[in-house]
């Protein structure tokens, strides 16, 4: 059974979907169009598993190639918008619940709205997050790959006299290194130096690197469509005693939920195991997000490793472990790596060392 039978097969109260290009457009068509910006570019799909693609032009070459299903493809001179009333009227689309894409344009959906009639919207990841929760094997070689390619980056840039570089000159590094080795980033790479280190989303700045600074470096790159997300702690000359000691309590927990990771306990636990260690050792205020979560082709998804999160880990589930210690002004830690449950144990997909590295 392919994907979009699996939805169809979910849709009990819906009537269909309406899908734009992302990451669910991908893995339910295999199709990964770019720079669709303003222009109609859709998936209808009605509960029957009747199919249309809706798509400019310009794209028809890519879409036949990749694509064996019904497609209609539109010229500038046209109104996208009549032909898609037609279509909803063909797939009996124009009233009941309807599923749209999470990230549709707001632009695009306001048009739609106006030839839906008596219909009901409801967000597809509902049902999407149902399929791409758990990884096949297919789709874990794929992320061991991502994985892989994080590793290497780690290590090839640790070989590099960083000292004096700036945070952003650092990114931009991190950038090329991992576009040498994959289809590109899967987020805008962190680097925070010192102080910078306490917020956990730092944007990288002009701010140098210098001796006794320790420096998060967090990044993830693109292989096939899925995704990676690695976080390393190292330190530039001789650290301060407080970063040494934040520095272990955060290596501790981290190691200690990566190894709690089975099949058949919840994602709270998890998040519980490395949030008690981090509190018994007097920094819990310090630890002020989520343990981990989902990874796959969005670097954000399903399961998230969070305090209240009751949700049962399976085989084939693939998430982050990357707890962290922020003190304001002063120095943060924060250590991540990749896991997924193979065999109804954790198996951690990103292997750079853990001891911290002074360069």
């Amino acid at each position: 059974m392919n994907r979009l039978d699996k939805l169809v097969g979910l849709m009990d109260d819906y009537m269909g979907a309406l899908i734009t290009p992302g990451t669910n457009f991908y893995y339910l068509t295999g199709l990964n169009p770019s720079a669709t910006g303003e222009r109609l570019f859709l998936l209808a799909l009605n509960r029957e598993g009747e199919s249309v693609i809706i798509a400019p032009k310009l794209y028809e070459n890519e879409v036949k190639e990749n694509w064996e299903g019904r497609a209609i493809f539109w010229c500038d001179d046209e109104n996208p918008y009549l032909i898609l009333k037609g279509v909803l009227d063909e797939l009996n689309l124009r009233g009941g619940k309807i599923l749209v894409e999470d990230t549709m344009p707001a632009m695009m959906l306001v048009k739609i709205e106006n030839i839906l009639m008596d219909y009901e919207l409801g967000l597809l990841s509902a049902l999407t997050s149902k399929l791409r929760i758990k990884k096949d094997s297919g789709e874990l070689k794929l992320m061991e790959k991502a994985a892989q390619v994080v590793d290497d980056v780690f290590h090839e840039l640790i070989e590099k006299d960083l000292e004096g570089m700036n945070e952003k000159q650092v990114a931009a590094l991190i950038e090329y290194l991992i576009k040498e080795r994959a289809d590109g980033i899967s987020f805008e790479p962190i680097v925070a130096a010192g102080e910078n280190g306490a917020n956990p989303h730092h944007t990288p700045s002009d701010r140098k690197l210098k001796k006794g600074d320790l420096v998060i470096l967090d990044y993830g790159a693109k292989y096939k469509g899925y995704c990676s997300d690695i976080t390393r702690t190292i330190a530039i000359g001789k650290p301060s005693e407080l970063a040494l000691e934040v520095y272990d309590v955060v290596k501790e927990a981290q190691e200690r939920a990566v190894q709690a990771v089975r099949e058949g306990i919840t994602a709270k636990e998890i998040d519980a195991v490395a949030r008690g260690e981090i509190t018994k050792k007097g920094y819990g205020k310090y630890f002020i997000h989520r343990t981990g979560h989902g990874l796959g082709l969005d670097v954000h998804e399903e399961p998230y490793i969070a305090q209240h999160n009751e949700i049962i880990l399976e085989e084939g589930m693939a998430f982050t472990i990357e707890p962290g210690i922020y003190i304001p002004g002063r120095v943060g830690v924060r250590i991540e790596d990749d896991v997924a449950i193979i065999n109804g144990k954790g198996k951690r997909l990103t292997k750079a060392g853990k001891e911290l590295i002074v360069l």
